[in-house]
């Protein structure tokens, strides 16, 4: 049966990749972009795929969040996929912290999925087994922090993990179920051109895992083939 992707985050890397994912599978998608003019990829998709739907969205912007779903036309969301994220300012260690840029990767990165999905609700609801993402990180982990540092990015992803972790509880009695990612190490601007797995591979991998959300599994902190992470 054919679903409504709704992918933030959608112009390039492991966005870009779901969006070309569920594409391919026949399933309509909306790929949300700060500057949908700007995003060539989505433009040549979108000459090739009749299903596909760019929409101009910045996470962070409350005005923009508010009218998503009027640009979605309030249609049935059956997987919303939270990818849009910030790692901030590299290199900024204990001594060189600034609150300003901490409060852009927290906004980015914590508060803007739950926001997201807070105003994307009715439509999920409207969906059978609905199924939310959201790409996080394994530095995100307390348990697996071995080397220290990187205090924006860490805690704002920790942050979002135990945000997604009550969500998934206050939504369990309605079937709609939470997937809360590690994507890898992967091919992309973030990650670098050395990064060990390419975006194909740990976009596929993950939709396995999405396929395959439930109950059990909603909530937990995964890998990308689906190994749970520590939190």
């Amino acid at each position: 049966m054919t679903k409504h992707v709704v992918i933030t985050g959608a112009n390039r890397g492991i966005g870009l990749g779901f969006v070309r994912h569920y594409l391919s599978q026949g399933d309509k998608v909306s790929a949300c972009c700060r500057q949908p003019s700007q995003a060539s990829a989505l433009i040549q998709m979108a000459e090739i795929y009749g299903n596909l739907n760019i929409l101009q969205l910045d996470v962070t912007d409350d005005a923009s969040v508010k009218a998503l779903p009027q640009h979605l036309n309030d249609h049935t969301i059956d997987i919303l996929i939270n990818n849009a994220g910030y790692y901030g300012p590299k290199g900024e260690g204990f001594g060189q912290l600034h609150s300003a840029e901490w409060q852009k990767v927290l906004a980015i990165n914590t508060i803007a999925p739950l926001m997201v999905t807070q105003i994307c609700y009715p439509m999920i609801q409207k969906a059978t087994d609905a199924k939310v993402v959201f790409i996080s990180s394994k530095m995100g982990s307390m348990g697996d922090n071995q080397s220290g540092g990187s205090y924006l990015y860490r805690s704002s992803k920790a942050g979002l993990n135990a945000a997604v972790k009550s969500l998934a509880i206050d939504l369990s009695s309605e079937d709609i179920y939470c997937a809360i990612f590690h994507p890898g190490w992967v091919q992309t601007e973030m990650g670098g051109p050395n990064a060990l797995l390419t975006v194909t591979e740990a976009v596929e991998q993950m939709t396995q895992c999405i396929e395959k959300l439930d109950s059990e599994s909603s909530g937990k902190f995964l890998n990308y083939d689906g190994q749970v992470i520590p939190w």
